[in-house]
């Protein structure tokens, strides 16, 4: 049985294609990208899969900003906090854990326990907390993503909390001839400053970080300070899709037992 999950990100699509269990595809494009070259308007956006090269499915479902605005035929949309805990708790094997996702323009918090969502806390109001604003701040310092999330040691401190102040006062600090590994590292813990508010109303000992943000190193060595151990999903930018793919196992194994009670009740 073929099932796919596709995570409609703010900043980037992903799509997951597995069959009988494997993941066999990964695609990851940018949402412009995937706007301009991949869909059409007719009343409601609608993505021509073809281009993917995907035709054929079993099961199919979405999650994502864009899950209620476009037109996937024989997707079933789900809501994108249920997909990243179901992606987590797939990759890391865990039940009890607070899970951090910070994505393009958003980031939530989760605490689950005994595999379930007892507390929540989202910030999608601002996003000088997410990647966005580390993408801007690398643009600025022209230099690159990874390279930027590198540098932890003596940060600048930056103390605009909204992220187009943040690059006026980066360029100020620039023009004052602050060196760049200083100000790489300023940037760094400037978005672990406005993302503790939000962890310090979760307690626990293990710390799960999804979303493109999570492959930086100085966001992972400032966290390891409030908690026990830091893990960083093997595919943190897919987990929204891998959960897609989880509820897709569960959905195929609920029309298992359906179609197995059907053939039950004609027998008899």
């Amino acid at each position: 049985m073929k099932i796919i999950g596709i995570d409609l990100g703010s900043r980037e699509v992903k799509i997951i294609i597995s069959q009988n269990d494997k993941i066999i595809k990964k695609i990851k494009i940018g949402t412009m990208n995937f706007y301009k070259n991949y869909c059409k308007f007719d009343k409601k956006i609608i993505v021509d899969m073809k281009k993917f090269d995907i035709s054929d499915k079993d099961i199919a479902i979405s999650t994502g900003y864009g899950r209620n605005n476009i037109d996937l035929h024989q997707f079933v949309a789900i809501n994108e906090i249920k997909a990243h805990v179901y992606g987590a708790i797939n990759q890391t094997g865990l039940k009890d854990f607070i899970l951090l996702d910070i994505g393009g323009q958003d980031v939530k918090v989760a605490k689950i326990q005994n595999s379930m969502i007892t507390d929540l806390e989202l910030n999608d109001k601002c996003a000088a907390s997410c990647g966005r604003y580390l993408e801007n701040m690398a643009n600025i310092l022209e230099i690159s993503l990874d390279k930027l999330t590198s540098y932890i040691e003596e940060p600048i401190s930056l103390n605009s909390t909204c992220s187009v102040f943040s690059e006026s006062e980066l360029i100020g600090k620039i023009a004052e001839g602050v060196n760049i590994e200083n100000l790489c590292a300023g940037v760094n813990f400037s978005l672990y400053k406005r993302i503790i508010p939000m962890l310090m109303k979760f307690k626990g000992r293990k710390l799960v970080l999804a979303g493109g943000v999570a492959k930086g190193e100085a966001i992972k060595k400032y966290l390891a300070k409030d908690y026990e151990e830091i893990i960083c999903l093997d595919d943190p930018e897919y987990n929204g899709a891998i959960g897609c793919l989880v509820y897709g196992n569960m959905k195929k194994i609920i029309l298992s037992e359906v179609a197995t009670v059907a053939k039950n009740n004609n027998k008899s």
